[in-house]
């Protein structure tokens, strides 16, 4: 499968709502409640209600301008729009390719993938050729660090880890010493998932990073916020908490294939301004896919008969 198709499908319970609603709502004439009945369906797909609000007032004005045209024009309209909504800056593994190692913090709440998405994620850098050293630092579960390190032992990988209740920011900083020392191209911390209203948690957390600030010398890395799609507009609060404690630089959502509501990417980087790194389709190693976001307003609109997904 190609990136369309494979967000297609990880999109399939959304389009099946949104997408074919869609096409009936466009496919036939105009009725007074056109708007109101448009607007409820992005907002039912959780793309969020002031998000909805601005897509229905620019497709207003973007028909009363656009002249005669097909029943598709506003829906491609829409498409262009709803893409526009994503910042484009390009991660640190793309701006600077040559920069070694590229270190990647990972974090979130209980329960969202991180750690399985902290294997997928090294999984991608070496299929590209990269050497990849993972650390666990989710000190707190002993579970968490045995399955990273099954994901170090099947992708034959190094893992830096700890005893269980060692302290997180020593094994960050241990990782970050290891990726330096062996010249790895990129280190992966898991780190422990947190509850955003645990203050002292959330505290920890930011001495993590700072002390990773620190050994990088003030160069880069990419700190991604895992968050899982299922949960809808409850991730705007833990987005909300997470960036009060450290500077997050972009997103990873996962299991979008397990929703309806796939509209919550665009909530959430229209709200924040964030970039989607990566989405979770699926449960397979390979199905961490790289976000496009014209590619995804595309899945995310059109129906199963016209997108031929």
């Amino acid at each position: 499968m190609n990136i369309l198709q494979r967000l297609g499908a990880g999109l399939k319970k959304t389009r099946e709502k949104l997408g074919n609603n869609l096409a009936q709502l466009f496919g036939k004439e105009r009725s007074p409640q056109f708007y109101e009945e448009l607007e409820d369906l992005l907002i039912i797909s959780d793309v969020g209600p002031e998000q909805a609000s601005l897509l229905i007032r620019d497709l207003k004005e973007w028909e009363k301008t656009s002249g005669n045209g097909t029943k598709g024009d506003p829906l491609l309209f829409l498409e262009e729009r709803i893409a526009s909504f994503f910042p484009l800056n390009p991660p640190v593994w793309v701006e600077q390719p040559d920069w070694k190692p590229v270190v990647i913090l990972m974090v979130g709440v209980n329960g969202v993938g991180k750690t399985t998405t902290t294997g997928k994620l090294a999984h991608r850098f070496q299929q590209e050729g990269k050497s990849v050293i993972l650390g666990a630092a989710d000190t707190f579960r002993a579970a968490a660090v045995q399955q990273l390190r099954l994901w170090g032992e099947k992708l034959e990988i190094p893992v830096v880890h700890q005893k269980e209740g060692a302290d997180p920011a020593a094994v960050a900083f241990d990782t970050v010493k290891a990726a330096l020392a062996r010249k790895m191209d990129v280190a992966i911390i898991d780190t422990a998932g947190r509850l955003q209203t645990k203050h002292n948690l959330m505290a920890e957390l930011g001495k993590i990073h700072g002390l990773v600030k620190r050994e990088m010398e003030d160069r880069p890395f990419e700190t991604l916020i895992v968050l899982d799609s299922t949960l809808g507009q409850n991730t705007v609060s833990q987005m909300e908490h997470f960036r009060k404690a450290i500077p997050v630089s972009g997103m990873i959502l996962t299991k979008l294939d397990g929703t309806s509501k796939g509209g919550i990417v665009v909530s959430l980087a229209r709200k924040f301004h964030l970039p989607v790194r990566f989405v979770g389709v699926g449960e397979g190693k390979d199905d961490l896919v790289e976000f496009d976001p014209v590619l995804y307003a595309r899945a995310l609109l059109r129906p199963e008969e016209t997108s031929r997904l």
